[in-house]
């Protein structure tokens, strides 16, 4: 390990940053070799996407299939929301593991947990064939799916952010949201595409094989990348600052972070609260707009267009947040904002456009609501929850932020049938009251963003350099910090130079 980063505070940082970029000059790596341990970290997420959102229409399945048993059971809800009990789950626990044991191994352990729930929930049957039994078996198996789908984001994600501070200074950020939220949204939209291709193909007299087989499909993302995963290392930064083989001063680490934590915590909640809650319910909300004769493929297909808008404002928000003039802190400001004053001017024409004639028109107004979430805090909430603390506790810092998100998509998903239910018999107030609540939770947000800090290209470099200082000026002994693995001339690839 370099003797400087063992010793920081009888150094400058920018002594310390002079060292590093010096030391990746000498490294030789190819652009492949850079990118590729981006991808394998970060595109599993596109399960996490698809098994979520295809559980939408497969709820809408579920509920023509078996009228009585699934429609007057708690099934309903817990099919749809059970998942996310286990993400939360999987995000602490993997959290911990990811910090201290090993990034890789707890990737590859959620991936081979995910392939086996997938496959199983797509199989899953009761005893004598009875509903009551495939639902209980159903809903166990998105339990423990959940579980694997949750240590994608300590482990996954948080390897993504450090292998991007390998890549060429000015795309960091793009390449983190581009194998991030890019792949969950996009695995929205293939999930409805896929949901509606299935019912078409079986026809809506064999919904029974069509639901199965929407499942299924979820199999096949999670094992494309499972050669690339077993083939994965630990992130140079993880060999260099983490705190596997020492004792976490845990005091300290509260003291330093809380706050921090708090507000991306708070951010998230109120992101995932609306993302994931609307998603969840679009099918059923075309369905009732559509009316009762439609048949399901048309509201599936409306659902196509809808999960369609999330696509260019995650990849705009990719590409802003790595502009100098604005950063990934001003892009979700403004995209919580703006959604904000859609949500209410959606609200206010609710009236009009609550009517089957108008669909068009409240699937594009929608759609926009839901593209701006993604530009904003879709693209960029992981992206701070990973660079705004230090390697050594990142996994559990970004497991807790991430956790207190599902815990609002778990929430908002019961709050949005409470909030529609309450309205009664008034179909007004019951579509456009949850929007009421999603954009004044938006503005809540933009006013946290605030509280921020600054997220540079190398923030991730300097803040374990602001941490290491921290630890040693309080006692701690920060040349215990790393694998032991990692020499001078290999230290630090996180200040990044031009890919060969």
């Amino acid at each position: 390990m370099s003797e400087k980063l063992e010793a920081p505070d009888a150094q400058h940082p920018a002594e310390v940053e002079a060292a590093r970029r010096g030391s990746i000059a000498q490294t030789e790596k190819g652009r492949w070799e850079r990118l590729w341990p981006v991808i394998a970290c970060g595109a599993g997420l596109f399960s996490d996407g698809y098994l979520n959102n295809i559980i939408g229409p497969v709820n809408t399945m579920l509920k023509t299939i078996y009228p009585d048993s699934y429609v007057n059971s708690s099934a309903q809800a817990n099919v749809s929301s059970i998942t996310f009990a286990g993400t939360v789950l999987g995000m602490l626990f993997f959290g911990y593991t990811s910090d201290h044991f090993s990034r890789k191994w707890s990737l590859l352990v959620s991936t081979l947990i995910i392939i086996l729930f997938a496959a199983l929930g797509a199989g899953s049957y009761g005893a004598g064939g009875s509903p009551t039994g495939l639902l209980a078996a159903l809903v166990a198996y998105r339990f423990f799916l959940g579980i694997g789908i949750g240590g994608e984001y300590p482990a996954g994600s948080v390897g993504c952010a450090e292998s991007t501070g390998e890549l060429k200074e000015g795309s960091r950020n793009k390449w983190f949201i581009l194998f991030t939220n890019v792949q969950i949204d996009l695995a929205f939209l293939i999930s409805a595409i896929v949901a509606t291709i299935v019912v078409v193909a079986t026809g809506e007299n064999h919904l029974r094989a069509a639901w199965r087989i929407c499942l299924g499909i979820g199999v096949i993302p999670p094992l494309s990348l499972l050669y690339l995963r077993v083939k994965l290392e630990e992130p140079e930064a993880y060999k260099r600052e983490s705190m596997a083989h020492t004792k976490t001063p845990w005091l300290l680490v509260i003291k330093y972070y809380w706050f921090r934590l708090s507000i991306v915590s708070i951010i998230w909640f109120i992101y995932d609260f609306s993302a994931y809650s609307f998603g969840i319910y679009a099918t059923s909300i075309l369905a009732n707009l559509l009316g009762d004769d439609a048949p399901l493929w048309k509201s599936l297909a409306w659902n196509i267009l809808i999960n369609f808008f999330y696509i260019p404002g995650c990849l705009a928000g990719a590409f802003v947040a790595d502009l100098k003039s604005m950063g990934p802190k001003k892009t979700l400001c403004i995209g919580v904002i703006l959604q904000g004053i859609i949500g209410f001017i959606m609200a206010g024409c609710y009236p009009y456009l609550n009517k089957p004639e108008n669909v068009a028109g409240f699937v594009v107004v929608y759609g926009v609501f839901l593209m701006l979430g993604e530009f904003g805090p879709g693209d960029n909430i992981g992206l701070i929850a990973s660079k705004t603390c230090a390697t050594g506790i990142r996994g559990q810092y970004y497991g807790i932020a991430a956790a207190m998100g599902k815990i609002g998509a778990f929430s908002g998903s019961y709050a949005l049938d409470a909030i529609q239910k309450a309205a009664g018999d008034d179909e007004i107030a019951a579509g456009r009251n949850p929007f009421f609540v999603a954009s004044a939770l938006a503005f809540l947000a933009a006013a946290l963003v605030l509280l921020l800090p600054y997220i540079g290209q190398s923030t991730i470099d300097e803040e374990d350099i602001k941490f290491r200082e921290y630890l040693a000026s309080h006692g701690y002994d920060t040349s215990k910090l790393g694998l032991g693995s990692v020499s001078a001339s290999s230290s630090d690839e996180n200040v990044a130079v031009e890919p060969k």
